[in-house]
């Protein structure tokens, strides 16, 4: 395959290359991942998916790529590395695909941010410095299936809406709804579930950077998105 797109800069990528990468992530699920970047710690890996439970679902089949983006419970206690659980509509194409089981791949976003060549030391010094962007993200490979479960699909909904719903004044819940209303919906959709066979993070966050200015980007960001500023106190390695 002849690949266009070149490297621009540390962390940016030229928008032919992204998709050539993306579609070669989904077929050998794999990801470029420095060590100084790789975040194996499951319960900050727990942390992100939970915090972030929105999550994008890439399959293939037949060299069709469909994906998906869903919002996911976590169970941490399921198996040796946990499960996902969501729902999806019967209209959803998705729905067809999982007649059987089949490999799937999520990935979960948190942070991120832009950062500049301006904040760091040598900007000022020698200016051989480009910009870059900081992120954190966590992928999940597992098996996914449907299902078919009234009372299986009414928990998962009813966890989802609970988590979700605890900040309202006043927390809404399927019950508030006619009986015959939510009959009608539950009708239409299915709920899913992947085993988790791996999950890694990386965690993009400054480490390469000396800690100048892994500091001085930390003072960069702290008014203007404050997230990330904590991301790059908490994972920069300590001395």
């Amino acid at each position: 395959m002849h690949m266009k797109g070149k490297y621009f800069f540390d962390g940016f990528l030229s928008f032919d290359v992204i998709l050539i990468q993306l579609f070669y992530s989904i077929l050998r699920i794999k990801m470029y991942l420095p060590t100084h970047f790789k975040q194996e710690n499951l319960a900050e890996l727990y942390d992100l998916v939970k915090n972030n439970p929105l999550g994008t679902l890439i399959i293939t089949q037949d060299g069709e790529v469909e994906v998906n983006h869903l919002p996911f419970e976590l169970d941490s206690s399921m198996g040796e590395k946990g499960a996902l659980r969501g729902h999806i509509a019967k209209a959803n194409p998705l729905f067809e695909l999982l007649e059987n089981v089949q490999s799937v791949y999520v990935i979960f976003h948190a942070d991120q941010a832009y950062i500049s060549p301006n904040w760091y030391e040598g900007k000022h010094e020698h200016h051989r410095v480009v910009p870059t962007w900081n992120y954190r993200v966590v992928h999940v490979k597992g098996q996914i299936r449907k299902v078919e479960d009234d009372k299986y699909l009414r928990g998962i909904l009813a966890r989802l809406t609970r988590t979700h719903e605890v900040n309202q004044p006043t927390p809404w819940k399927m019950g508030d709804a006619p009986h015959d209303f939510i009959e009608e919906q539950l009708e239409k959709i299915v709920a899913i579930e992947i085993e988790i066979e791996s999950i890694i993070g990386k965690f993009k966050v400054s480490q390469n950077r000396s800690a100048v200015d892994a500091e001085r980007v930390v003072k960069a960001l702290e008014n203007a998105n404050p997230e990330m500023a904590e991301s790059v106190r908490k994972y920069y390695p300590k001395s």
